[in-house]
């Protein structure tokens, strides 16, 4: 059979699995893993990104032939074919927070990446259809801008007064593995299948050369984790928030999450308080917390301004989703608007990697090369965060980049390149991407 042929054979298997698991939702799946063929595996090969960081072997995607992947992948294949297949540890690393603590890492190989993938896309195809609307994050075809807009329309056409903003203890660092083996069952009878996942999970990490077992946790890196975190989470928070939890609140309340990170809305204060209390002893059934420090109930919404005057306070509190701060403000006309701003740590986070990225290219790229990765970035960074009323910090972001380029372009030798006249007739000729809005916040339907 050519690879075409298989190729279009294994995808269309998991376009088969998704009707499936849609149209018999009780139906377990007892046959996945030899969907895990050579050809499907190298087509997974294939997406996986170049220049990423190498796993413990040493290895980047770029350091493979054609020939060197298609030969690890076959032995890989045989290997799991009898269940002699085990994961490398993944290497630990750990990147800064914007609040100083550090996020570990869990990178791995470059052959358990492509297998994670495989495994990934079948895991999609059997949940997706499942999954509920209230979930944004790691799903095709959903993204930050729809939960934005979603809140969005839940504060200006509901009776949103109170918002819980909370955060989950170490997420993926707590992880129950027996709890996500649970969730797993619920679907899944292929116990070759259902053992590799396990495999991945108990592959332990590889720190600073020592190697630590791993018991609980799916570490943050690799592409499976985020599957996995969002087929832990349909079933101890959606499903439960939705069937049960709603079921017991008269007013309106609704679950908006992306990932780990989720905002519940409420009518009344006493109902967010029970929903609170609710959600501290539902996590702690799957031994997960909130986290106390970033975990707030607020009062918020077109009353929220009235009342906090009411109490003394100048101006209603505020709260960060995806990026964004959000606060009460005014339309033109003086009715209560919702409106949304790019949050001062993310601001000063992408100020800081950008001066940094700027030092350190200044004298290896030449000013035009420079010019287009830059007008990349700053395109991109519109593209996320131009949301409508956020002009005036994307058009900050704007100056203030600029300020950086012309600092360092004039630190590439000890001659100072431009001064500001120069500058902007460079700049006037070879334009970098202004400000602009992207996204329509403001359109509800």
């Amino acid at each position: 059979m050519s690879y075409t042929e298989m190729y279009i054979n294994t995808a269309t298997k998991l376009t088969l699995i998704a009707k499936r698991s849609q149209q018999k939702p009780q139906e377990k799946f007892t046959s996945l893993a030899h969907l895990l063929n050579e050809e499907y595996l190298i087509d997974c090969y294939k997406e996986l990104k170049r220049h990423k960081a190498a796993g413990i072997d040493g290895k980047h995607k770029e350091d493979y032939t054609d020939e060197t992947i298609k030969q690890e992948i076959t032995e890989t294949v045989a290997k799991m074919k009898a269940r002699k297949y085990r994961p490398k540890p993944v290497k630990r690393v750990y990147i800064k927070k914007a609040n100083g603590q550090q996020r570990p890492l869990g990178i791995p190989a470059v052959i358990d990446k492509v297998v994670q993938l495989g495994i990934k896309k079948i895991l999609e195809a059997i949940y997706e259809p499942h999954f509920l609307n209230v979930s944004y994050g790691f799903r095709p075809n959903r993204n930050c801008h729809q939960a934005i807009k979603t809140l969005y329309r839940a504060v200006m056409t509901k009776p949103a007064n109170w918002i819980i903003d909370a955060d989950i203890k170490g997420f993926f660092d707590n992880v129950d593995h027996q709890w996500l083996i649970e969730c797993l069952n619920q679907k899944i009878a292929d116990s070759r299948f259902r053992t590799l996942v396990i495999k991945f999970l108990k592959a332990g990490v590889i720190e600073q050369g020592k190697y630590y077992d791993v018991e609980q946790g799916t570490p943050q890196g690799g592409v499976l984790s985020p599957m996995l975190a969002n087929i832990y989470l349909h079933y101890i928070l959606d499903l439960w928030f939705e069937k049960v939890e709603k079921e017991q609140i008269k007013g309106y309340t609704e679950l908006i999450r992306y990932a780990d990170d989720f905002i519940i809305t409420a009518s009344t204060r006493e109902e967010a308080q029970q929903i609170l209390q609710d959600l501290k002893a539902r996590l702690q059934k799957f031994n997960l917390e909130l986290s106390k420090d970033k975990t707030r109930l607020i009062e918020f919404g077109r009353y929220a301004k009235e009342n906090s005057q009411r109490k003394g306070k100048r101006k209603p509190e505020t709260f960060s989703f995806l990026g964004f701060t959000y606060y009460c403000s005014k339309s033109r006309k003086g009715n209560f608007l919702l409106k949304a701003k790019t949050s001062r740590k993310k601001q000063n986070k992408k100020l800081k990697e950008m001066n940094q990225w700027l030092k350190a290219v200044r004298n290896m790229l030449k000013g035009k090369d420079i010019w287009k990765v830059l007008s990349s970035k700053l395109q991109g960074h519109y593209n996320y965060y131009g949301i409508s009323g956020n002009f005036r910090s994307i058009q900050e972001y704007y100056y203030q980049v600029q300020q950086m380029l012309f600092k360092w372009l004039n630190r590439r030798s000890q001659k100072q390149s431009f001064n500001w006249q120069e500058f902007a007739a460079y700049h006037k000729r070879y334009p970098l991407p202004k400000p602009a809005l992207v996204y329509n916040l403001y359109d509800l339907w």
